[in-house]
């Protein structure tokens, strides 16, 4: 059985246009990489866990936020390394200035006995579509281009996410 990774797609409206929430991974390996890097919010399911649920805790654990409103599924994708990753999609207008992430202990250099405790997510923020596009690493561009659709051709709210 392939790994399961469960991620909200956060979204607020800007004008008429939908902004997508991504996070930017934290440690020394991604400081200096932008394009391609950015992420949804996202993390393994354990044993036994409802992805739904899944999909909150990484949420709440990457962002610092909790996400009480509905979500709907949208359809899963295969990543890298055939993990799998099961989205949602919902609308959150979030005050980011309360952003935190989780911290992960981290040997850097590699096999240099150095460790260090580095966040799971260094930053978090909201952007349109096509700098969305750009920012997100390439395999999870079907996500957003899928709820952009989604809200594009039924509405936020008969999309029933407001």
């Amino acid at each position: 059985m392939s790994r399961q990774s469960a991620a909200v797609l956060a979204y607020r409206l800007d004008g008429d246009q939908p902004a997508f929430l991504l996070v930017h991974p934290g440690g020394p390996f991604w400081r200096k990489r932008d394009l391609g890097a950015w992420s949804l919010p996202k993390g393994l399911v354990e044993a036994g866990e409802d992805p739904m649920t899944a999909a909150r805790r990484e949420f709440r654990e990457e962002v610092g936020l909790v996400l009480d409103g509905p979500l709907q599924a949208l359809t899963p994708r295969r990543a890298y390394r055939g993990k799998v990753i099961l989205p949602w999609l919902t609308h959150a207008d979030l005050n980011l200035d309360r952003f935190t992430s989780q911290t992960f202990r981290l040997e850097w250099p590699p096999r240099s006995g150095r460790f260090q405790d580095v966040p799971e997510v260094d930053e978090a923020a909201y952007f349109s579509l096509p700098a969305a596009l750009e920012k997100v690493l390439p395999a999870q561009a079907p996500i957003l281009l899928e709820a952009a659709d989604l809200l594009a051709r039924d509405g936020a709210q008969a999309a029933g996410l407001e």
